[in-house]
């Protein structure tokens, strides 16, 4: 009976136009931390979570999250891309935001758990989508005073979601804002929902403007390139360096530092992490964005003080971009074999 209602699912579900919008699956992970301990946690159908008018969560943004992706191979595996660097990640956002961390072996768990619950929704080799999976953590309890929460709650789930790329992978241009995203000792290196609200405001301009998203400078001297929406930055060289910025307030993306190893020891390219100014465009061939949504979206120009500054093309994708997203998308869905612990198979 399980297996006909999976099936049933599968066939239901149009795989070639999935978006990236949410669709409640079957199960969730849930787990409660009360009196200085987490409890075992369990697989619920629940989709919807019972907390306090009074949580920090609601009231002081108390939260943190993560966003990672499992992937159906040609051979009908399902692998799950380095979350242990998602497990981590999350704990530094835990322990920035005074949260109870999670251990790796409990974040592991639950995401596996996860998506075999609700392995139907994974979308087939060759569609182009993958099942995404949000854990987060938020303070809950009621409290109204302005410290910290008295108890939490860890939750996983996730959903189908397609192809960034429908056309394939294409240029778009950014323009510059003058709003920061996050301030220069704030929590910009924390995967914290304040820094996404702080962001929306410059991300309507920027598409009011006929831009895909706006790139952010650094707090303090408004020179610097920081991040490109809600991804990290990357530049190419014209001496072939893979160029990415280096500061306090970015967020340490998994795929950059996936694409600094591949460009690195795939590629034998030259790499760097240091401050990039915004008015020394000109030593780049190539640009692009990069984050678990997307891996690499192509960057054809940045308007600056009213001038579009073109890369390789606003049409085309340059050779050394496309190479990295190809092998990188190639290891994610299993076709070649990626450095050692960066996959997790079910």
């Amino acid at each position: 009976m399980k297996e006909e209602f999976e099936m049933k699912k599968k066939v239901e579900i149009d795989w070639k136009n999935l978006g990236f919008d949410y669709m409640k699956t079957d199960q969730r992970y849930l787990s409660y931390w009360k009196d200085g301990n987490w409890d075992e946690g369990v697989l619920t159908e629940d989709n919807v979570l019972h907390l306090g008018e009074a949580s920090p969560c609601l009231h002081y943004g108390q939260q943190c999250f993560e966003g990672l992706k499992a992937y159906r191979t040609k051979n009908g595996d399902i692998q799950l891309f380095r979350v242990d660097q998602n497990a981590k990640r999350l704990q530094d956002s835990c322990r920035r935001l005074l949260m109870p961390e999670i251990p790796d072996e409990t974040f592991i768990k639950a995401c596996l758990d996860v998506v075999k619950a609700n392995e139907a929704y994974l979308p087939p080799y060759g569609s182009g989508g993958s099942l995404y999976i949000r854990p987060m953590v938020i303070g809950v309890g009621n409290s109204i005073a302005v410290k910290p929460a008295s108890e939490f709650l860890f939750t996983v789930f996730c959903m189908p979601v397609g192809a960034y790329f429908k056309g394939g992978l294409t240029p778009v241009n950014f323009m510059v804002s003058a709003y920061d995203r996050a301030a220069c000792y704030g929590t910009g290196q924390q995967k914290v929902g304040g820094n996404y609200a702080a962001s929306l405001i410059a991300h309507e301009i920027a598409v009011e403007k006929g831009f895909a998203d706006c790139i952010y400078l650094d707090p303090t001297t408004h020179t610097k390139i920081e991040e490109v929406g809600a991804a990290n930055f990357f530049g190419i060289t014209k001496n072939n360096c893979f160029v990415t910025p280096k500061s306090l307030s970015i967020l340490p993306s998994i795929t950059k530092y996936s694409l600094l190893y591949l460009a690195e020891n795939v590629l034998g390219l030259k790499t760097s992490e240091k401050d990039v100014y915004i008015d020394e465009l000109d030593e780049f061939s190539e640009a692009g964005a990069c984050g678990t949504a997307a891996v690499i979206t192509p960057i054809g120009g940045i308007e600056y003080k009213n001038k579009l500054h073109v890369f390789f093309s606003e049409t085309e994708v340059g050779p050394i971009t496309t190479k990295l997203y190809d092998t990188l998308t190639a290891i994610q869905l299993g076709d070649i074999e990626g450095p050692e612990g960066w996959i997790t198979k079910l």
